[in-house]
């Protein structure tokens, strides 16, 4: 490929760490310079808020040694610095600092910020959140003192440090503004039994409201209640790192939109990771998919296309979240869909289908990992079962697979 000898990677993350490996895996023998505002070389985020929050001596895990990347991969690591600026012009590329890169193919990987609670600025109690290893570190830090613990948002990353600050002994209150837990991913007979294992180690819920202030002890809540917190921790979802974008004269505010082979619309311009805006099959409409796997699966397939591939990523998207003795997976699209339940919900081990007639679009499991990899298969594919083989126990789904 002697027409492309310079790809730049805009960000370190976990995306732009693995499209770096599959470029040299793809062949591509020229120059490779990743750069990330993160002093650390690549590490896998989802870690943060599991094994890093669980106990003191936990080490963070990075993708490879810091050696390797420019030992092994012949990588240019610059960290410490992040992408503010891009000339789709002249193909560069300009950091903070002032260094300027130029490309024949650039992959934006700058990944996601955690949104932000004006309301909180200047609070008494600490607020924290969770997007960096530093972040996780001086939680856990403080989970360790088993301090007063607010957390606002009932999603994902905020249940999982409920879970590992009530492990720790701290008092815990979770702040939800719908009406439930998980609302916008899980069903509610699945959130209602995360409730209750949560509630079973003594995490108390406040639902319907969100933080109207700070106050000196802590928190006012919307419905005017005032929460006692030593430290209070932000989960309320994240907005994509769109700047760099805006500089290639994208639209980006949803997220930086790519068609399946990773391409933007600006030329020799790819994006992948959590700030990827793509489509998917099983939601019928383009989002950004904010997984581990899609941060590895997508980065490898579009670095694979950036040099010289031809590879359409279609996976579903899937992710776990381990809170207490519940291993909980969830791949497609659990909204829109009519739930088949496939065990006994009551029980500590179940699985959770989403139907859009015959087809299944989506599945959640708890404690049901097998099932899960079948399930799996199953959503990606596209596959048409029917209702009453999914919710018998007796049915194999391995004979499922074999006829779609």
């Amino acid at each position: 490929m002697p027409s492309i000898e310079k790809i730049v990677i805009a960000g370190a993350g976990q995306a732009g760490g693995r499209a770096a490996e599959a470029l040299r895996s793809a062949g591509f023998r020229g120059s490779i310079t990743m750069i990330g505002e993160e002093k650390h070389p690549p590490y896998e985020r989802p870690q943060l808020s599991k094994e890093l929050l669980a106990a003191l001596d936990a080490p963070v895990a990075y993708l490879k040694p810091a050696s390797d990347w420019t030992g092994v991969l012949d990588v240019t690591m610059i960290t410490g610095a992040a992408v503010v600026a891009c000339d789709a012009e002249r193909q560069t590329v300009a950091t903070g600092e002032g260094e300027i890169f130029g490309y024949d193919r650039l992959l934006l990987a700058t990944g996601t910020q955690p949104k932000r609670i004006k309301t909180l600025e200047g609070a008494s109690a600490q607020v924290h959140y969770l997007r960096n290893i530093e972040d996780a570190v001086h939680l856990r830090q403080s989970f360790h003192r088993q301090v007063s613990v607010v957390i606002i948002g009932g999603g994902v990353i905020g249940l999982e440090a409920a879970c590992a600050a009530a492990k720790h002994g701290c008092d815990v209150t979770v702040v939800e503004n719908q009406e439930r837990l998980l609302a916008r991913a899980f069903p509610g007979l699945v959130s209602e039994v995360v409730e209750a294992r949560h509630r079973n180690h003594g995490v108390r819920f406040e639902f319907g409201v969100t933080v109207a202030a700070g106050t000196t002890n802590g928190v006012r809540l919307t419905n005017g209640a005032e929460l006692k917190a030593d430290i209070v921790l932000v989960g309320i979802g994240v907005e994509p790192n769109n700047a760099i974008a805006r500089d290639l004269g994208l639209s980006a505010d949803a997220g930086i939109e790519v068609d399946a082979f990773g391409r933007t619309v600006a030329p020799n311009v790819f994006s992948a990771g959590d700030v990827a805006l793509q489509w998917s099959k099983c939601h019928d409409r383009a989002l950004r998919v904010e997984t581990w796997a899609n941060a590895q699966n997508q980065a490898i397939c579009v670095a694979g296309n950036m040099a010289g591939g031809n590879r359409e990523y279609s996976d579903p998207p899937w992710f776990w979240s381990d809170q207490y003795d519940l291993n909980i997976q969830v791949v497609g699209d659990m909204l829109n869909a009519d739930h088949v339940v496939r065990g006994d919900c009551q029980s500590d081990r179940f699985s959770v289908a989403a139907m859009r007639g015959s087809e299944i679009v989506g599945a959640i499991s708890i404690n049901a990992a097998k099932e899960m990899a079948m399930l799996r298969r199953l959503v990606a594919r596209q596959s048409k079962l029917n209702r009453s083989d999914i919710e018998s126990t007796a049915y194999d789904l391995r004979q499922a697979l074999k006829t779609n």
